[in-house]
């Protein structure tokens, strides 16, 4: 599928050059619900969130400095999850779609994409009735991975096949339930490559992809540190956290350029970089 000059939105994989994202601020982020593992893990850590904001300003003055376009959406301080816009729509080919939450905390998040779309004249399709989060969604091509996780139904899949169509195979992706969206788990670097934590698949799973792609591995302790949810900007550069230190070496060896930030402040409620970001546009790449 060919990038017409005036396309706004188009992603066919999750890793060509980043050219526009939505992103949303910290500015009201804090663990209430302990709607995921890692929340659970820090409940008893008030967060810093002066110190969020300052990670996420540099998150996205990154951004800027590799030429992306970046969208930040009104943060509401009734939405203490809204920095990871990731979840609340995603991309394929040249629709937006918008996702169905899944958490009660959660639910509204995706009005705030809807209202900028609407805005901006960007044509979305909104799915219903099912829950779908935009973290189990990966694009690679004509293949549309989708995490079967306590956020993502079935029957979603099934929506969303239908709106899709015959161009793309969905790919459903079932994961142990303890952990939060594919994303967590999983992330296609490139033609080639993927990031896994093959704990929390199958033998059935992992076969699947080790079949389709190179996997680098990641330890337990960096899956707990979101080693897998690097963000991949364009030209085999991907954003990783210093911590992931064993990733990040097994990256570079592989020719890739790693740019570390520090977010820890923001993995604290259970996210990283792929996960506060929600791309519109990427440009087609090997």
């Amino acid at each position: 599928m060919l990038i017409k000059l005036n396309q706004r939105v188009h992603c066919e994989n999750e890793y060509g050059k980043l050219e526009k994202v939505a992103v949303c601020s910290p500015a009201y982020m804090s663990i209430s619900a302990g709607i995921n593992e890692t929340q659970k893990y820090f409940a008893d850590e008030k967060l810093k969130r002066s110190l969020a904001i300052e990670q996420h300003t540099q998150f996205i003055q990154i951004l800027k400095d590799h030429g992306v376009d970046v969208v930040e959406l009104a943060a509401d301080r009734q939405k203490p999850e809204q920095v990871f816009t990731r979840d609340i729509g995603f991309t394929v080919g040249d629709t937006v779609f918008l996702a169905e939450m899944k958490c009660q905390v959660r639910k509204g998040e995706e009005e705030v994409l809807k209202e900028w779309l609407e805005r901006e004249q960007i044509a979305y399709k909104q799915l219903t009735g099912s829950p779908i989060e935009g973290g189990d969604v990966l694009v690679h091509g004509k293949y549309v991975y989708i995490g079967l996780s306590d956020r993502t139904a079935p029957k979603a899949v099934a929506e969303l096949k239908g709106l899709l169509g015959s161009e793309y195979e969905l790919v459903p992706m079932p994961f142990k339930s303890c952990y939060l969206h594919l994303d967590c788990v999983f992330n296609i670097l490139s033609d080639e490559d993927a990031i896994i934590y093959p704990e929390a698949f199958s033998e059935n799973e992992y076969a699947i992809l080790s079949q389709r792609y190179e996997l680098i591995t990641v330890s337990s302790q960096e899956q707990f540190s979101m080693g897998t949810n690097v963000l991949s900007i364009g030209n085999r550069t991907v954003l990783s956290l210093p911590c992931n230190k064993q990733l990040n070496r097994k990256l570079r060896l592989r020719g890739y350029k790693v740019v570390e930030i520090d977010f820890s402040e923001i993995i604290k409620s259970g996210g990283s970089f792929r996960c506060c970001s929600m791309p519109l546009k990427r440009l087609n790449e090997k």
